[in-house]
């Protein structure tokens, strides 16, 4: 995407009056949207009263994003960092939005099938089918749980930090890191996605870590939640409901306190319905009675690079989601062919790699790079030659960066599905956009946003360049002391950098007020703004899976969280 074009010269009074305009149509709506009884988020985004919403559109075209076509007339910046993915925050600009590309760790795969148990039914396999990678505070241990020879046991593994995976000898199968093997039918246990979830907003703390798997019994697919205080050890099923798709997943969107059913449906191709509750027992019930259309695979998706299979339509294989920062980040598992029985004749593995999405309300999901993120590598004899897959939690924040882990399969040596392994990927932290500027230089300017903080911090890289940030009133004019002239500027590469000025302390004199900043930025990258209560740089923002230093799903430590 490119940049929004700059204001022309005298234009300045005919954007003021614009703004007023927008602002004052913005709360007619907003209170419209209250009067209705419509949901108002963290953000200010009012949802319509009917939610989720249904939609009469054909599968493979984009979804609509209400919130990006109409914006809050001010927009609540108090819930974590503010990230550059799409326009919502952006009023005005000449910078240039960049997406940016992961690095993968040169030790992949980091978790591979080398145990006698993870050679099982039918094919190798040590990998997540989603399961789940976690950062837990209570130990201080990176956490997996992955599956264990071709879709036959649930196992886990350790880390002190995050790349040296250890199986630890548990007691469930003496000698080996296996926890059970899922399934309802006792004589066939079979099962296909596992998802395990631990949850920071658990009353009841035998409920911590949460599991949900479609599960066989016999007679068709169920999707099944399980229990845990430890992760180890697991209730017999406490809900579960007949479902038609396999590869189905859960969520939880904190912003809203919802559990979301991300489940597999046919609709123009393999797509997903959406459930949600606020009881993750009462969300498993319910969804093959209250589920909607939700997303599909999309024309503006890539396509196999192989000529053989480009003509296949994209489709979305699956969509697991995690809350980072401000927004909800979606892993879209896009499938690019062949099908199954080619893909057996032939003994290759089907394509499937991760792109992003970004989600305000938890539900329209904006989409505005289709690059692969997290892509396969058709390389003789690599180990992520196809099949490429997400875990659940997303990624871990750990340090300036963000780990993906990801499961990827290598050329078949026998079941045509199997030979899994995981691997990890790394991205700087709010990585995924920058705003960029040459020498020339440039400058975004914001919506009008709202903040109850004192301390203004941002994350960007112009160690050669500078960053200066200014703060407009309603008229449009600057805010002393909060002017470009008094701005210390920044010229430096950090992911938290504290924004300051001469003659002020803080930004505490604008709290609770509607403004709007203005970032003037010479030869580099602004990833990302926020406003903290305090001097450590804290965005009270969620933090996915976790990470070392943070003492539970949400950034209250800043600049003290270990790196």
């Amino acid at each position: 995407m490119g940049a929004i074009g700059p204001i022309g010269q005298g234009k300045e009074p005919r954007m003021k009056e614009l703004a007023v305009w927008a602002f004052a149509a913005g709360l007619c709506a907003l209170a419209a949207v209250r009067a209705a009884g419509g949901e108002v988020l963290y953000n200010g985004i009012a949802l319509p009263e009917q939610w989720p919403p249904k939609y009469d559109r054909a599968p493979n075209e984009p979804m609509p994003v209400p919130y990006l076509a109409n914006p809050p007339a001010v927009i609540p910046i108090d819930v974590g960092r503010q990230l550059f993915v799409d326009d919502f925050l952006v009023q005005e600009t000449t910078l240039k939005r960049v997406f940016h590309r992961v690095e993968y760790c040169p030790g992949n795969p980091l978790v591979r099938p080398d145990q006698p148990w993870e050679t099982k039914n039918r094919g190798w396999f040590a990998a997540p089918f989603s399961g789940g990678a976690w950062f837990d505070p209570q130990d201080g241990l990176f956490k997996m749980w992955y599956c264990g020879g071709y879709l036959a046991t649930v196992c886990y593994a350790t880390s002190r930090d995050g790349i040296r995976w250890e199986k630890p000898k548990l007691e469930f199968q003496p000698g080996t890191n296996f926890l059970f093997a899922p399934g309802l039918d006792p004589k066939n246990p079979r099962h296909d996605t596992t998802l395990v979830w631990l949850d920071g907003d658990a009353k009841d703390p035998k409920e911590r870590f949460k599991y949900f798997a479609t599960e066989s019994d016999g007679k068709g697919w169920q999707l099944v939640m399980r229990v845990s205080a430890d992760g180890l050890r697991w209730s017999e099923p406490v809900a579960s409901s007949r479902i038609g798709g396999d590869r189905t997943t859960v969520f939880y969107n904190p912003f809203r306190k919802v559990w979301v059913i991300s489940e597999r449906i046919n609709w123009g191709g393999r797509a997903r319905a959406y459930t949600e509750d606020s009881d993750p027992r009462a969300a498993v019930a319910k969804a093959p009675t209250a589920r909607v259309n939700w997303v599909s695979g999309e024309k503006d998706d890539p396509r196999n690079p192989n000529k053989q299979w480009s003509g296949l339509a994209p489709q979305l294989y699956n969509l697991d989601a995690t809350p980072y920062e401000s927004l909800m980040l979606g892993l879209f598992v896009i499938w690019q062919g062949p099908n199954n029985a080619d893909c057996g004749r032939l003994s290759i593995q089907k394509r499937n790699e991760v792109l992003l999405g970004y989600s305000r309300d938890g539900f329209h999901w904006s989409r505005p790079d289709r690059t692969r993120f997290l892509e396969v590598n058709e390389t003789e004899g690599a180990w992520n030659m196809g099949n490429v897959q997400s875990v659940g939690g997303g990624c871990l924040v750990v340090g300036d960066r963000l780990f993906f882990y990801f499961s990827g399969r290598a050329k078949p040596k026998g079941q045509w599905d199997a030979d899994a392994a995981t691997g990890l990927a790394f991205l700087r932290r709010d990585g995924f956009a920058s705003m960029d500027a040459d020498e020339r230089g440039g400058t975004l300017t914001t919506r009008p946003v709202s903040f109850k903080g004192r301390h203004l911090f941002v994350n960007v890289a112009c160690p050669k360049g500078e960053l200066r940030v200014e703060v407009l009133g309603p008229d449009g004019k600057p805010i002393a002391p909060f002017t470009v002239e008094s701005c210390v500027p920044l010229a430096c590469d950090k992911t938290l950098a504290a924004v300051s000025w001469k003659g002020a302390a803080d930004i505490s004199a604008l709290s609770g007020k509607p403004v709007r900043f203005r970032f003037h930025l010479k030869g580099g990258g602004l990833y990302a703004f926020w406003v903290s209560p305090d001097a450590r740089g804290a965005s009270h923002g969620y933090v996915a899976a976790g990470g070392p230093g943070f003492s539970g799903q949400t950034d209250t430590v800043g600049r003290l969280a270990a790196p």
